[in-house]
């Protein structure tokens, strides 16, 4: 059981549209008209697969067994060969899907490590993940670790602020690491459910910042040696190859539990998650399809795949 009940499918769908347009819709007007599917529309579908950003490591797995799928039955029609892509999509996400909330209730406090780069939307998603616990009934604190940019606890307040939770900030230049220990503490002593730790936008070829990344977390252990409970790695899906070259990066230096994939309702390039799921084998575990505070979604792979799907 998910522990937000917060996934708008009509929200999904239109924010999934763009994608839609370039990746499903491009394989029905594929086999439109054709009575069957022969090994020529097959590798039509495979090449528009691999241009919708899904990836060609992934897009080999999905054609391989729609070939073998389909040598095994009679049925080789349109209908058949579009269901048959479906259900391997939803394979390929459903591989290393996990569900969210399931381990909530079983630590006090529960600490979560938010990580990315600058730009993919890190402090709103923050924002947003505070809000979702918020509704569903947790006390929560956010932890302004990014002390390096300039105003970054200014738009991080702003969001807490929206979210109806609880932030705690130093002024900027403070040691990243104390304010996560601070706000642990804190955490501790007033009996909050959540602890979110914002971190600065921390690019793969800035050797500094990915040491201080791990200096938090060893900070995080030595207030409560569980901790962090997850690192949420976010990604923005716009940026489509990028973004799973940002995941390789970050997964060298730090354990990356989770990602968090923003701006899929900005852009064609949503076939970017199954390029994620398959090659990294990380659990998506929210998305953005908008922009209020209630656009963060928990990610289902069927409801997803669904929604890409169902053009009505």
């Amino acid at each position: 059981m998910s522990l937000f009940d917060n996934i708008n499918f009509k929200k999904l769908k239109e924010g999934l549209a763009k994608t839609r347009t370039k990746l499903i819709n491009s394989i029905t007007e594929t086999v439109s008209g054709k009575a069957v599917i022969d090994n020529a529309t097959l590798d039509e579908i495979e090449e528009i697969l691999i241009t919708s950003d899904i990836g060609f490591d992934t897009t080999e797995i999905i054609i391989g067994k729609a070939r073998k799928t389909l040598k095994d039955e009679k049925d080789r029609s349109a209908i058949n060969v579009v269901e048959t892509v479906k259900k391997e999509l939803s394979e390929v996400l459903k591989s290393n899907y996990t569900s969210n909330g399931d381990d909530v209730n079983k630590f006090k406090p529960y600490i979560i490590l938010v990580v990315g780069v600058n730009g993919v939307g890190k402090t709103t998603t923050i924002g947003k993940l505070a809000h979702n616990f918020n509704k569903a009934g947790l006390k929560v604190i956010v932890g302004a670790a990014d002390t390096f940019r300039a105003a970054a606890n200014e738009q991080l307040e702003i969001w807490a602020n929206r979210a109806g939770v609880e932030i705690y900030q130093k002024e900027k230049g403070s040691d990243p690491s104390s304010v996560a220990f601070d706000t642990v503490k804190k955490a501790q002593k007033e009996n909050f459910d959540i602890v979110l730790i914002d971190t600065a936008g921390r690019l793969h070829n800035k050797t500094h910042l990915m040491d201080e990344l791990g200096k938090i977390k060893r900070v995080l252990a030595k207030v409560i040696p569980y901790a962090p409970n997850e690192t949420l790695l976010v990604l923005d899906g716009t940026t489509g190859q990028n973004a799973v070259f940002q995941a390789e990066e970050f997964r060298k230096v730090t354990d990356i539990t989770g990602l968090i994939i923003t701006k899929l309702d900005g852009t064609a390039k949503g076939g970017v998650v199954f390029q994620i799921s398959s090659k990294l084998k990380i659990p998506v575990k929210y998305i953005g399809v908008g922009e209020t505070i209630d656009d963060l979604q928990t990610f289902d792979p069927d409801l997803f795949v669904s929604a890409l799907f169902e053009t009505s």
